[in-house]
């Protein structure tokens, strides 16, 4: 049985409230973190918990390093007996990515697959002085999700002056993305490019190996970045609804997205859905016994800024759980990954199996996601997505991340499902438990440990 009203779960599905708004957040454009889009998705959001009759709506400012792209280009020649330049310029064919140095290298190209600890050492003697490229796909045997910042700072520790992170989806569409280093900027330029333009110098990078006749010697690659790293600040929009008690569930998303796309399912759709679950809890405000605190954060896409912010000025015991959402709107199949906080899964198993709808979750203690400020902790926190045939991040950090993608019936099914789940933790009888950091410590995955430590984002 539903904790929600039949008339809630209708209003739910008959409001055009969460599409409006994401509809809104779509057409701002740029909401790049720190500057004025962003600023202007956050004060639409804070719009729409007012209307939503929420109260303490407001933005709280915090600073954060800057990044404003310029234009980037790519050149190779070779390898073989007569070379010839093939030069990829313009955003849709090469992008720099976030905290990338401005400047311009020119070196031998080394593929180094997919970028796992193993394909790094296997061409180790090769790297020290070339530009290394990496592939956005990690491969069905990991068993945890290699990040392209990880990728980024082996590459640049093992002295690649350059880096090309090459999408592994179809499209001719670059991937972009913060290369992670722990004081930006970064050490080398990076940039991405389409699996097309990737697989092209994947090609010329192989015919090192003798497979193409007349192949001589190592293809050239020429990067060149024009961009601004500046500390500059971002916001978060918050609001409340329920009691008024010191203890407060907090349901979250982020509202900044990559400049390059609408940034409509990452996550303009998360920010649009906190503010819908926070009107349709203000329907039955009377009957929660906790209060619920909605967050949609600034700067998640270059550093976490935003949930740190949060997370480094709440009072920990002040918060009974995080329910982060990311990248939730490309169906209605949602997955929960719950870092070990088992009370949790049970909540949202729960309301997936009274609202007959399906469900995956995932355990592992993950560092990527708002929810990471949080439980690395110990304060019980999940991040709620959703799942599609797409591969990886699918339309996600690209030019196609935009609106014409979702649907609106699925934005409100995820609805429905969330605030659910989000009555029943702010209920008085649901327990879910903190945990201390070094419990959190000792469960995070080694590879997870390897790559925090790689670049200096081990918070231990």
């Amino acid at each position: 049985m539903t904790e929600l009203p039949d008339r809630v779960v209708g209003d739910a599905r008959t409001s055009d409230f969460g599409w409006d708004l994401l509809t809104d957040l779509a057409d701002i454009g740029n909401r790049m973190a720190g500057q004025a889009g962003e600023r202007r998705g956050a004060e639409r959001v804070v719009e729409a918990y007012e209307a939503a009759g929420l109260r303490n709506a407001g933005l709280e400012e915090f600073e954060i390093p800057g990044w404003w792209r310029g234009d980037s280009s790519l050149a190779v020649t070779g390898p073989g007996p007569d070379p010839v330049e093939r030069t990829h310029e313009g955003s849709h064919a090469v992008i720099a990515l976030p905290g990338t140095p401005a400047g311009e290298v020119e070196a031998p190209l080394v593929d180094v697959g997919t970028g796992t600890v193993e394909e790094f050492e296997a061409v180790a003697e090769d790297l020290d002085g070339a530009i290394a490229m990496a592939s956005s796909r990690t491969p069905d045997e990991a068993d945890r999700w290699i990040h392209r910042m990880e990728k980024y700072v082996n590459a640049a520790e093992r002295g690649a002056v350059g880096f090309v992170f090459r999408n592994h989806l179809e499209g001719a569409l670059p991937p972009t993305g913060e290369i992670g280093y722990h004081n930006r900027p970064g050490p080398i330029p990076a940039v991405g490019v389409s699996k097309e333009v990737g697989e092209r110098l994947a090609r010329l990078a192989e015919d090192v190996e003798g497979e193409s006749e007349g192949a001589t010697d190592r293809p050239t690659v020429s990067i060149a970045v024009d961009c601004r790293n500046e500390p500059t600040t971002s916001v978060n929009a918050v609001a409340d609804v329920g009691p008024d008690t010191d203890e407060a569930v907090l349901l979250t998303a982020h509202v900044d997205a990559h400049d390059i796309s609408d940034g409509a399912n990452d996550n303009g759709a998360g920010s649009a859905l906190v503010a819908e679950v926070g009107r349709l809890l203000a329907t039955v405000e009377d009957d929660l016994d906790t209060r619920v605190r909605l967050i949609t954060f600034g700067a998640e896409e270059i550093g976490l800024w935003g949930a740190y912010h949060a997370a480094e000025t709440t009072p920990h015991e002040e918060i009974k759980c995080v329910v982060n959402l990311d990248g939730a709107c490309n169906s209605r199949n949602l997955r929960v990954s719950y870092n070990e906080f088992e009370p949790m899964r049970r909540v949202f198993e729960a309301v997936t199996d009274d609202l007959g709808a399906p469900l995956s979750t995932g355990s592992t203690i993950s560092p990527h996601g708002d929810q990471w400020a949080f439980a690395q902790e110990g304060i019980p926190a999940v991040m709620a997505s959703t799942t599609s045939e797409q591969s990886g991040r699918g339309w996600g950090h690209t030019h196609a991340d935009t609106l014409d993608k979702l649907d609106r019936r699925d934005l409100a099914e995820v609805a429905i499902q969330v605030a659910e789940a989000t009555v029943r933790f702010a209920d008085a009888g649901t327990s879910v438990p903190h945990k201390s950091r070094a419990a959190i410590r000792e469960s995070i995955d080694e590879g997870y440990v390897t790559e925090l430590k790689t670049g200096g984002r081990w918070p231990y």
